[in-house]
């Protein structure tokens, strides 16, 4: 195995937090491995999935963002910490990368429940390819509804089934909502064609992170659409073209998305740390590992202590405290290197934006809640002042106003990434020139 004594600091993981670490240490050097060449913009995935942005303006290259940083294209797979070597499986094979400071920045992953079809029917919504994939499927619904001999099953290819009510599932099927609500202008046999929509929950209400009033708002937002809300309600079974909930409703449909919670990445649980009963990993206020005084732990895949609630339980696992990590780590590291104390993480949550689709979200902002199209102005400005780099910002604005002014397009790009082989016909009739 080729060793690669680099030393410095290594930031395994290239998402939201360790790009965000890489960035801010500058001049004083890292190293970042990462599986993707990308960070992925997640509060902007639903958006991608919808059409609303072009998928690549969701994502920000890491050698772009992080232009003083080394980057090696691979996953972390072990650690020795006590020779500060890092296993890493890497593009070009299997390499160790020596370090004097380590970031675990590893994320998280879908956290699927053992239901009997989930895993071989339900589409999940993570990343970009959850959200081309998703995307592609769902336009492919409305083509075989369009094709389909029966009412029946045309019905079942207009039913759609979401597990899951926090921010991501509610904002995934308001966008998917509208996509193919503007979709069908192209699809006159369908005009009068019923659509379902369903989202559930185990929980007593939807979006619980949010202030009670706000999630009402929104409850009686997307009932007003039609879309129909199950709370207390979990997935039983999945098959190809049906959903059974607990209530022993069966929901005819050819599509269920799950979007009902995340767990750290598994790999977390192979590195031999401290992790705490959820399988976070275990820091203390300055996110420095229990027992390991230069590594530290940040984002999804760390048990972060939440200031906000007098650090008794973690921080919870969304995108503006993995972006506060990684600038607390960024500046810990460089007083480490320095010679310095690390400072504790103190930050708060100031406010969160949830996006329903059609010009309406909820909101609140230190203490101030807002709703309808100034919570959706606001959400929007937020996330476009959060998008770092100009060249992504300008994208963001030219996709949101192209969108607002011609609607989305409703092109299916299942082919992309799979090409043909040279001696497979395309199927798509392109004459040569």
């Amino acid at each position: 195995m080729e060793r690669r004594a680099r030393g410095g600091t290594l930031i395994a993981g290239g998402g939201y937090a360790g790009s965000i670490v890489a960035r801010r240490l500058g001049r004083r050097g890292a190293t970042i491995v990462s599986p993707e060449n990308y960070m992925l913009f997640t509060p902007l995935l639903p958006e991608a999935a919808s059409g609303t942005l072009e998928p690549r303006h969701v994502v920000v290259p890491l050698r772009m963002m992080c232009r003083h940083a080394e980057f090696v294209v691979g996953r972390v797979t072990g650690l020795d910490t006590t020779g500060k070597v890092a296993t890493v499986d890497a593009i070009e094979g299997p390499v160790e990368i020596g370090y004097e400071r380590l970031v675990l920045a590893l994320g998280s992953v879908s956290r699927p429940l053992p239901i009997p079809g989930l895993a071989e029917h339900g589409h999940g919504f993570r990343d970009l390819a959850d959200a081309i994939a998703l995307r592609n499927h769902v336009l492919r619904q409305l083509e075989a509804a369009d094709a389909a001999a029966t009412q029946e099953e045309q019905a079942r290819h207009l039913a759609f089934v979401f597990v899951g009510a926090g921010y991501a599932g509610v904002e995934a099927l308001a966008e998917l909502a509208d996509l193919v609500r503007d979709a069908l202008r192209h699809y006159p046999g369908l005009k009068t064609a019923p659509q379902r929509w369903v989202l559930v929950d185990a929980a007593p209400k939807i979006l619980p992170e949010i202030p009670a009033d706000l999630a009402e708002f929104a409850s009686d937002k997307l009932r007003g659409r039609g879309i129909e809300i199950r709370t207390s309600t979990t997935l039983d079974s999945v098959t190809e073209s049906s959903a059974t909930l607990s209530d022993g409703e069966v929901v005819p449909c050819r599509t269920c998305v799950w979007t009902a919670g995340v767990r750290p990445h598994p790999i977390v649980a192979e590195l031999g740390l401290p992790l705490n009963e959820t399988g976070r990993i275990v820091v203390d206020a300055a996110m420095q590992v229990q027992g390991h005084e230069r590594i530290w732990a940040i984002g999804d895949a760390a048990a972060v202590p939440d200031p906000a609630k007098k650090r008794r339980t973690p921080c919870p696992p969304t995108c503006q405290h993995a972006i506060r990590q990684g600038r607390r780590v960024a500046r810990n590291v460089a007083a480490a290197i320095n010679g310095r104390k690390p400072r504790p993480f103190t930050y708060r949550t100031l406010g969160v934006f949830v996006d329903m689709g059609q010009h309406d979200a909820v909101a609140t902002t230190v203490g101030i809640k807002w709703r309808g199209p100034l919570a959706w102005l606001l959400a929007r400005s937020y996330h476009l002042a959060m998008m770092p780099g100009l060249k992504r910002k300008l994208r963001l604005l030219t996709d949101w106003n192209v969108q607002l002014l011609f609607g989305r397009d409703a092109s299916e790009l299942g082919g992309l990434g799979h090409p043909h082989k040279l001696e497979q016909p395309t199927g798509g009739g392109t004459d040569s020139t």
